[in-house]
């Protein structure tokens, strides 16, 4: 086991920062290290850590694991021993921060509490330091991964494009030319992808004999299927489209935001011209007809094939039912 390192420190306004190193994606501290942490003896802190387990506030097979440590010979000098020791995870050290009495452990609990309101009140927390500096590249990819299916989602990203076009000299909420607008710029972007409009993607690829009906991007559970989900474009999308999509998404997004910003006057047209050529830069065919299917046409079938789901998830319902009252027969006998 490498040594762990944890350095505590103030800024010149007081505030706390835990910089540590972590280790099979947690902080790993045995208790001399928790010990010089928090400033207090060896006996004082594993009074607290069994207090923690016999309380079941933790569970001690999860938060504690064995490691090989090597030290130096106490009785002959020049020679090493090695040990097994016991080493405990974020969550035991963050338990003890809010038991230890000492200044460490108080400004600790402060550090804590902040992050937990930052959580609690925007959904994330993001140690902004460790991203400037270039460290664990592997999480801020993760980051950007999602976020990028948060701007994806249905509701978020024509949320999104609908405030930044409030912004245009001709925009009408009430205008069927709006409607139309927004049409437009789903098929543009399904076809960019995909070379299919929304219509053509669910009437192609909804089919009862897949799982899911042909879903591939579908995140909810196979039970809790609706005739809406089914209706979804973007829905069939694979995981390459899906990909695409979101990167298209994003630099539409980002050049709308900029326009809005700089209070460029625009008018829906004029959206319809740069996303073209969003897509253009990106060597996207670029969508020229109005597709081979109607949205009636993907409608009727994708119920038709909703209607057959829903009649095989009775029948499913119906063998299991009569399978648990044979087992419940074979229990009486």
């Amino acid at each position: 086991m490498e040594n762990q390192n944890i350095l505590i420190y103030e800024n010149q306004n007081g505030n706390i920062k835990v910089d540590v190193i972590f280790k099979d994606e947690s902080i790993w501290l045995n208790q001399a290290q928790i010990c010089e942490l928090y400033g207090k003896a060896k006996s004082t802190i594993s009074e607290h850590i069994k207090a923690i387990f016999e309380d079941g506030e933790l569970d001690e097979e999860v938060v504690v694991r064995k490691y090989r440590t090597t030290t130096k010979h106490g009785a002959i000098e020049g020679k090493t021993q090695s040990k097994d020791v016991n080493f405990y995870n974020l969550d035991m050290i963050i338990a003890l921060g809010f038991k230890v009495r000492s200044n460490t452990g108080t400004k600790f609990r402060i550090w804590a509490n902040q992050k937990l309101k930052e959580y609690i009140t925007k959904g994330f927390v993001l140690d902004d330091d460790r991203f400037k500096n270039g460290n664990q590249m592997s999480y801020f990819d993760e980051l950007q991964n999602r976020l990028r299916e948060i701007r994806l989602s249905e509701k978020f990203f024509y949320q999104k494009i609908k405030d930044i076009y409030m912004t245009s000299i001709d925009y009408d909420p009430k205008d069927e030319k709006t409607i139309e607008f927004f049409k437009i710029v789903q098929n543009k972007l399904l076809w960019a992808v995909s070379s299919q409009i929304a219509a053509e993607l669910v009437h192609n690829r909804v089919d009862i004999t897949k799982p899911l009906l042909g879903m591939s991007s579908y995140d909810g559970e196979n039970k809790n299927i609706t005739k809406k989900d089914v209706s979804v474009a973007k829905n069939y999308l694979n995981e390459e489209e899906i990909k695409l999509l979101g990167l298209l998404v994003e630099q539409y997004l980002a050049f709308a935001e900029t326009m809005a910003n700089q209070k460029t006057p625009m008018y829906m047209k004029d959206w319809i011209e740069r996303l073209d050529l969003i897509l253009s830069m990106n060597g996207r065919e670029l969508l020229k007809n109005a597709g081979k299917i109607s949205h009636q046409m993907a409608k009727e079938k994708s119920e038709l094939e909703y209607k057959k789901y829903k009649e095989n998830q009775k029948q499913v319902e119906k063998v299991q039912s009569l399978k648990e009252l044979e087992e419940d027969i074979k229990k009486l006998k």
